[in-house]
């Protein structure tokens, strides 16, 4: 026979002082960025809102956002006014008196909200500022909710923001008999974050030890399939990218406006993957703008073929066709009958042009053609495997509740910044057809699936931002 409190949610009720990131921590934990209101301004939720937490379709976990508690040194002086002379009564006892008097609608009303939520949950989410000192009315807040004879676990958020206060509170929670909690900034939360505050839960909640523990594991399983699939997205616009090949006219008015064209679809190229990995980590277009990236509304800033892009990230362009890149056009003229002069008027090979000879000697050398080829140089690739791995880490480590950028430094990569690029890259070269970005595309052949998942695991190195975040708003 199944348990009946196996069959039903858990239910949690998320409380604590107005403006310490009850909401942020909510939609952390939904991964939901539109969950709630999150803003600077005090008591920001005025009523209880709640989400749940699934798996194979059976709910797990019920998680209640509440109202800010705004005066509990008056409601605790309250509490202690209830008491008939002579007569202690038990804190839920306390409790129920309030919420049946008329103060639960007047004064007291936000309060009430709250009260009635933890009774009728299992556990209680104590969210703290760890940002802040700790004060009194604090202290008598942790004393009314413990009135409700339910399990509390603090939950210290913004412990990644400089200037914390963690061991402050750390001591007092000690001095008050709270020696079970857990670390989750809500704004960066750590890898293991979810797991640590689930497991602690378990730690009070033995019964629902079986479906936190589901919880975690489908929480992490999710994380490497977004991580594989973020990869793969990533390993498509390289390759599409790498077999990138066009034949065009041999006038310069033809050729630069083909270079533009070419130019245009790989920017495309690149902003679809950039909107299918936010879609994929479940963040809207603003929702990840990022310091050094740079993502304005969605968007890269930085264009993709200005030199100083190449030099922001750290990739190195020596003589020859890379110089070329970096000069002016960030693509490789790879040419049968163009003569030098055309190229440097086009800027194309600008500083580059006799190294070109002789590290392309052999393709330069065919009879002409009256067509010219244009393929993506290999520092463009490069950039682009720099920028979408700073995306994909960024949002790895991003919360759903930021509100401000990440700040990221200039990726420490050196395999993607001056070392071989991968096998498949190279192979690429000679298939045209692998490329969307070319007329005719094969993209389900078997061999260009091989080499995206054999890419696509070289890719999946991804390093959390190096820099903390900046304070955000809960």
């Amino acid at each position: 026979m199944t348990d009946a409190r196996q069959s039903t949610p858990l239910k949690l009720a998320v409380v604590g002082h107005t403006n310490v990131g009850k909401t942020s921590l909510l939609r952390t934990l939904t991964r939901d960025v539109g969950f709630g209101e999150v803003s600077h301004r005090p008591s920001t939720t005025r009523h209880v809102e709640g989400a749940r937490l699934s798996v194979d379709g059976e709910a797990l976990l019920e998680l209640y956002d509440t109202p800010g508690l705004e005066d509990a040194i008056a409601l605790r002086d309250y509490l202690d006014a209830l008491e008939p002379p002579g007569q202690r009564l038990d804190g839920p006892e306390r409790i129920q008196r309030l919420l049946a008097g008329s103060e639960a609608r007047g004064r007291f009303e936000q309060e009430a909200k709250v009260l009635r939520q933890l009774l009728v949950s299992d556990a209680g989410l104590y969210v703290i500022d760890a940002r802040e000192p700790v004060l009194a009315k604090y202290r008598d807040e942790l004393a009314v909710l413990a009135d409700c004879g339910r399990p509390l676990l603090p939950v210290l958020n913004f412990v990644a923001a400089p200037g914390h206060r963690e061991d402050d509170w750390r001591a007092a929670l000690a001095r008050l008999g709270l020696h079970a909690l857990v670390r989750f900034d809500s704004v960066a939360p750590p890898e293991d974050g979810e797991r640590r505050l689930y497991e602690s839960l378990a730690l009070l909640l033995e019964p629902a030890r079986e479906r936190l523990q589901r919880l975690i594991a489908d929480h992490e399983a999710q994380r490497a399939a977004r991580r594989q699939a973020g990869a793969r997205l990533i390993a498509e616009l390289l390759l599409d990218a790498a077999a990138c090949r066009r034949l065009v006219a041999a006038d310069e008015q033809s050729l630069a406006a083909a270079v533009e064209r070419l130019r245009g679809d790989l920017r495309a190229c690149e902003q679809r993957c950039v909107d299918e990995l936010l879609s994929l980590y479940a963040f809207r277009a603003d929702d990840a703008e990022a310091g050094e990236l740079p993502l304005q509304g969605g968007r890269w800033g930085n264009d993709l073929f200005h030199p100083e892009t190449l030099k922001q990230l750290g990739v190195k362009v020596g003589g020859g066709m890379a110089a070329g890149a970096a000069a002016g056009a960030g693509i490789d003229l790879l040419v049968g009958g163009l003569t030098l002069g055309a190229a440097a008027a086009l800027g194309a090979i600008a500083g580059g042009g006799w190294q070109t000879l002789r590290n392309y000697g052999e393709r330069l050398k065919g009879k002409l053609t009256g067509q010219r080829e244009l393929s993506v140089d290999d520092g463009v690739l490069r950039l682009l495997a720099l920028r979408q791995r700073q995306l994909l880490a960024t949002l790895e480590a991003r919360g759903h509740a930021a509100q401000q950028p990440i700040q990221l430094a200039t990726p420490q990569d050196q395999a993607w910044r001056e070392g071989k690029l991968p096998p498949a890259l190279h192979k690429a070269r000679a298939h045209p057809e692998w490329s969307r970005l070319n007329v005719g595309a094969e993209l389900q052949q078997a061999e260009r699936q091989a080499e995206i998942r054999r890419l696509a695991v070289d890719l999946q190195v991804v390093t959390a931002p190096v820099t903390a975040p900046p304070a955000s708003p809960p």
